[in-house]
């Protein structure tokens, strides 16, 4: 798990290419994520990962990960090297979401 010290991005700074076989997936975190980088990957494939940044919108702020050009696929959401949060389908052409678990998820005992 890596974690960065992004700053806010405002309404329009994400700019998703959509189409054909190409499709993105949002993760919506809470704001104790900010900054932690949310690793993905389809069977077969290595991990890709996106830092949970606060998305500034006209009614608010979300916290997500957002993951672009995605080819279209059933990508599994990481919860750490081992533990799997669960699993989204990303169609091309569509934005597929995610709602990340909470904090208790990974918890033992």
């Amino acid at each position: 798990m890596h974690e960065h010290a992004y700053g806010p991005s405002e309404t329009g700074s994400v700019v998703l290419d959509l189409g054909g076989e190409t499709g993105a997936l949002i993760v919506y975190t809470g704001q104790d994520l900010l900054g932690r980088e949310i690793e993905i990957s389809r069977d077969g494939a290595q991990r890709t990962h996106s830092a949970v940044r606060e998305r500034r919108v006209r009614d608010g702020s979300f916290h997500t990960a957002v993951y672009p050009d995605l080819p279209a696929a059933i990508y599994t959401v990481w919860w750490d090297d081992d533990v799997r949060v669960g699993t989204v389908s990303v169609h091309g052409g569509g934005i597929a979401e995610f709602v990340w678990p909470s904090r208790d998820f990974g918890a033992t005992g």
